[in-house]
């Protein structure tokens, strides 16, 4: 049993399910639903189609190299069947699934960081050009009597250094 990838969304389509379309020169494209199917007779590019695997690998929003994701290209080569070399198989396909994910957590949150950063740049830089609004009057008008009160004795300092 193969299971393909959708041509269109990288999806994977599963046997007995999907849309095949053979072009005039015998290349087989696979589709997972009509939708993918009608997107792909309408020349749209996968890159731009927000919901599409490749938009996202290609606008940084998924991992896109990855020694983790290298597991998923092997094809499938008939071997001779080994009760150990399958249960070891198994377990190797749990421990790679369990790499991947807390990779992909990982870049996940590397990603919201970013995000953090930017927005509290964003809220600095608002109280900055909006500070009057916070400061009440009454610190005002305190500062004002202090550099009154100050101004006051700067000419008697001078009239004693005289």
């Amino acid at each position: 049993m193969r299971i393909e990838k959708c041509y269109f969304c990288s999806s994977p389509v599963y046997p007995g399910h999907g849309i095949c379309f053979v072009r005039n020169d015998c290349k087989m494209f696979r589709f997972c639903r009509s939708k993918c199917r009608k997107a792909f007779k309408k020349k749209r590019n996968p890159r731009k189609v927000r919901w599409t695997k490749a938009f996202r690998k290609s606008h940084g929003k998924e991992l896109t190299t990855d020694a983790s994701l290298e597991f998923e290209k092997r094809k499938n080569c008939p071997i001779k069947y080994d009760r150990q070399l399958w249960s070891e198989s198994i377990k190797a396909m749990k421990r790679v699934e369990q790499i991947k994910t807390k990779r992909q957590g990982q870049f996940i949150i590397n990603r919201l960081k970013v995000g953090k950063q930017l927005m509290k740049e964003a809220d600095f830089k608002e109280v900055k050009q909006n500070i009057n609004l916070i400061k009440s009057p009454a610190a005002t008008e305190k500062q004002k009597e202090e550099a009154m009160v100050e101004m006051m004795e700067e000419p008697e300092e001078m009239l004693e250094c005289n």
